[in-house]
């Protein structure tokens, strides 16, 4: 019968006190995971409220998603569909040129800080030129302006505007998606509210005279419908008859003005 080989082990020897390292310093908990620099891992371990400006100073600057700080806490937001997108480049280019001639600035999805508060509104006119600046203080906010998102209707509905009026905005402005049928409704700030002063839904004219003179159809704001085998609903629904709006659905002409 084959037998294995068997080598026994080497006694062992004394180990020499000299050659011990010492142990190493004890390091804090999570400092291990802890990035260097600006980095979204730091979401993991910073359990403390946020500010504006830990943002700024923690966390990398993107051209992905919005993160945002709301009463100590980090907001991110992933970009929306594509008519939100072609609505809010459409609108930022025609409110451009009508700002301008007033001696107002604009810009889209740019940080403003309001306290230890930082909004990225889709649009932004401001009093001065932000050239040169990441930031802009909120005060220097002429009118703000957001494009309601399917997934964020309250936050761009409600909570936005709720935000911006307490910060003293004189003006706001949103944009209504809903059904494919663009609305637009401007609101002024008075007695520490926004109350409505112009609206218009596609196939009319939205007119607004301050805080300077603009006019465009809505439906002037939405890009072409992709094609139906592109278009079809996720999970097999169908898309609903052609025929008169159902509850909640809107036409051209009718404006849904919500305060």
């Amino acid at each position: 019968m084959a037998q294995a080989a068997f080598a026994p082990e080497p006694a062992p020897q004394a180990l020499d006190p000299t050659s011990l390292s010492p142990d190493p310093a004890p390091q804090p908990p999570g400092s291990v995971d802890r990035p260097t620099g600006p980095s979204f891992d730091v979401l993991r371990w910073h359990d403390e409220p946020w500010t504006a400006q830990l943002a700024l100073d923690l966390l990398p600057e993107t051209n992905g998603p919005k993160v945002e700080v709301l009463s100590g806490s980090v907001i991110v937001t992933p970009h929306a569909g594509y008519d939100h997108q072609n609505a809010e480049l459409d609108l930022a280019y025609l409110l451009k040129q009508a700002a301008r001639r007033e001696k107002l600035w604009l810009y889209a999805e740019a940080n403003v800080i309001s306290g230890t508060d930082l909004f990225i509104p889709d649009i932004v006119i401001l009093d001065v030129p932000g050239g040169g600046r990441t930031t802009m203080d909120i005060s220097h906010a002429v009118l703000l302006g957001e494009v309601v998102s399917p997934g964020n209707r309250r936050k761009d509905v409600i909570d936005r505007p709720r935000e911006y009026a307490a910060a003293g905005v004189p003006f706001f402005l949103r944009v209504d998606l809903r059904n494919r049928v663009p609305t637009i409704a401007l609101f002024e700030l008075t007695d520490g509210e926004y109350r409505p002063v112009a609206a218009a839904a596609a196939g009319t004219t939205f007119v607004m005279r301050q805080p300077f003179a603009f006019s465009v159809d809505p439906a002037d704001l939405l890009g072409e419908e992709a094609p139906v085998e592109e278009a079809e609903p996720v999970g097999g629904e169908a898309p609903a008859e052609q025929g008169e709006p159902g509850e909640g659905e809107r036409t051209a002409g009718e404006v849904d003005v919500e305060r």
